[in-house]
C-alpha cells in the first residue's frame, strides 16, 4: 500500500516537472500542459475543492507544486543560456510537445459532426486572441532592484496575471509578463542575484510579493474556468485547443523578439539549413513524444 502510494506521488511530481517548465518559457501555457497530460480536470477539481475535500486536495496540490519547482529549476539556467541563442530550435520542440498533445483533448471535445454554429465562435475567439498576444508592443523592462512600496503591489497584479500561465490553457502568464515588461527582469533577478547569493532579502521579497499574486490568481481563475467546465463543458474544450493552437505563432513569436534583445538575429540563421533541419527534428521529437506521453497517461489512468 505505501509503495503504490509512494509511486502515485511520484507520478504526480513527474507530471508537475512540464507544468512548471511551461510556465517558464514565453508562449506556452501550464494549463496547457496539464490538459495535454490529463490532469487539467482533476487540478481544477483539487484547487475549487480546498475547503470540502481538504486532504484529498492537498494530496494532489503539493506533488504538483513540487514538480513545478523542480522543473523550474532545473531548466531556468538552461533556457536562459538555449533559449536567446536558440530561439526557434527550442520553441519548435515545445510546440511539437503541445501539437501532439491535442490527441489527448479532442475526446471532450466530440465529433465535428456534432458541433453546432456557435462552436464556431469558440474556437476562432480564443485562436484569435492568444495569436495577437504575441503582436503586441513589449514594454521596456522595469527596475525591480529599486522598488518602493507601490511597485510591489504591481508585482502582486503581475503575479496575477502570470497565473493564467497555470490554469488558462493556451494562455501564456510569461508572455504576457514579457509584454509587460516584468519577465526579464524576475528572471535576472532570479538568476543574477539571489542564485549567486546577492541581496537576498531584496530578491525574496520580490519573489513573495508574485508568489502570493499566483497564489490569489490561481484560485480566483480556478473557479472560473470550474464554472465553465462545469455550465459548457464542450465549447470550453473547443476553446482549449483554439488557445493551444493559436498560441503557436506566439511563442515563436515571443521567443524571437526576447532573443534579440541578447544579439541574436533572425538574419544569422535565415540561410542556414542546418538550422531548420535541426528544428524541424525538434518539433517531430515533440509531436511523437508528447503522443507517447499521452498513450502513457491514458495507459496509467486505466
Amino acid at each position: 500500500m505505501e509503495k503504490n502510494k509512494f509511486l502515485s506521488f511520484l507520478s504526480l511530481v513527474l507530471k508537475g516537472i512540464p507544468v512548471g517548465i511551461a510556465f517558464i518559457i514565453p508562449g506556452f501555457s501550464g494549463g496547457s500542459v496539464a490538459a495535454i497530460i490529463g490532469i487539467y480536470d482533476q487540478l481544477l477539481e483539487a484547487i475549487t475543492g480546498l475547503k470540502k475535500h481538504f486532504k484529498q486536495s492537498i494530496g494532489f496540490l503539493i506533488p504538483i507544486l513540487v514538480g513545478m519547482i523542480l522543473g523550474i529549476a532545473a531548466l531556468i539556467l538552461p533556457i536562459k543560456i538555449f533559449l536567446p541563442n536558440y530561439p526557434i530550435i527550442v520553441v519548435s520542440l515545445f510546440i511539437g510537445l503541445s501539437l501532439g498533445g491535442l490527441w489527448s483533448i479532442t475526446p471532450n471535445v466530440g465529433k465535428l459532426r456534432d458541433m453546432k454554429w456557435y462552436h464556431a465562435f469558440s474556437f476562432l475567439l480564443p485562436l484569435a486572441f492568444a495569436a495577437v498576444i504575441g503582436f503586441l508592443p513589449n514594454r521596456e523592462s522595469v527596475d525591480l532592484i529599486n522598488l518602493n512600496a507601490f511597485g510591489y503591489v504591481l508585482l502582486f497584479l503581475v503575479g496575477i496575471v502570470g497565473s493564467c500561465a497555470l490554469i488558462v490553457p493556451g494562455i501564456s502568464g510569461s508572455m504576457l509578463l514579457l509584454i509587460l515588461g516584468y519577465y526579464n527582469p524576475i528572471l535576472e533577478l532570479v538568476t543574477d542575484y539571489l542564485l549567486h547569493g546577492q541581496m537576498i532579502g531584496h530578491c525574496l521579497l520580490v519573489v513573495l510579493a508574485v508568489g502570493l499574486g499566483i497564489v490569489v490568481g490561481f484560485f480566483l481563475i480556478s473557479f472560473i474556468m470550474k464554472k465553465l467546465l462545469t455550465k459548457c463543458p464542450k465549447g470550453t474544450y473547443i476553446a482549449i485547443v483554439g488557445f493551444i493552437i493559436g498560441s503557436v505563432p506566439t511563442a515563436y513569436i515571443a521567443s524571437c523578439a526576447d532573443a534579440m534583445e541578447s544579439g541574436w538575429t533572425f538574419a544569422s540563421v535565415a540561410a542556414d539549413p542546418v538550422h531548420w533541419i535541426i528544428a524541424a527534428l525538434f518539433l517531430i521529437v515533440g509531436i511523437v513524444g508528447s503522443l507517447l506521453l499521452v498513450k502513457f497517461s491514458r495507459k496509467s489512468t486505466k
